[in-house]
């Protein structure tokens, strides 16, 4: 049985001279980095872009890892904070989610997965859609706990909130998630349960 080096491990051989070992801290961490930076940029090619600024920045940055928390707590916060300054240089238009072309496109989505059938990769897009119309606050405690499999304590740090409140806004996200699927993929859902 392979078992993968722990992060902390790989940071040290970084620190110590091994620069080739941030390879796999990087390959571990992608996909977990790009689906943040993608939540707020929602261009492909920006999120990219800011995903391998996030790989760089860390890499700089390592020596300042403390090891208080995970690695991907600490990526976490320097995701955020990328595409925030990305966002901010952009200066990037918000959309409201009243806005009616939010409700077309979800229409539109909806569409294209019932003609495809339900199979994972198509759940994993409704959901994903789905989260896209909640609002930022919840769409970070989803993400964080589900994709980014953190724990509520880890949550709470980033969030900097107390667990037991991330506990409680988690719970209504979930709520608010369950209402978001129902309302706009109806027929998807009562197909998956």
């Amino acid at each position: 049985m392979h078992t993968q080096t722990p992060d902390l491990d790989l940071i040290q051989l970084v620190l110590a001279g091994n620069s080739a070992m941030y390879a796999q801290l990087v390959e571990r961490h992608q996909n977990f980095v790009f689906t943040i930076v993608l939540r707020y940029l929602k261009s492909r090619e920006d999120a990219e872009e800011v995903a391998q600024d996030v790989f760089v920045k860390a890499y700089r940055s390592l020596a300042d890892f403390k090891g208080t928390s995970k690695f991907s707590t600490w990526l976490y916060t320097i995701a955020t904070t990328s595409s925030l300054s990305f966002l901010r240089k952009k200066k990037v238009e918000v959309h409201s989610l009243d806005d009616e072309r939010i409700f077309a496109a979800a229409d539109i989505i909806d569409s294209g997965l019932r003609a495809n059938g339900i199979e994972q990769k198509s759940r994993i897009a409704m959901v994903t859609e789905a989260i896209k119309m909640l609002s930022v606050d919840d769409a970070q405690i989803i993400t964080l706990f589900y994709k980014g499999e953190q724990t509520l304590e880890e949550i709470a740090q980033i969030v900097n909130k107390e667990p037991n409140a991330v506990k409680v806004q988690l719970h209504r996200a979930r709520t608010r998630l369950k209402e978001k699927m129902q309302k706009h993929f109806a027929a998807e859902v009562k197909d998956i349960y």
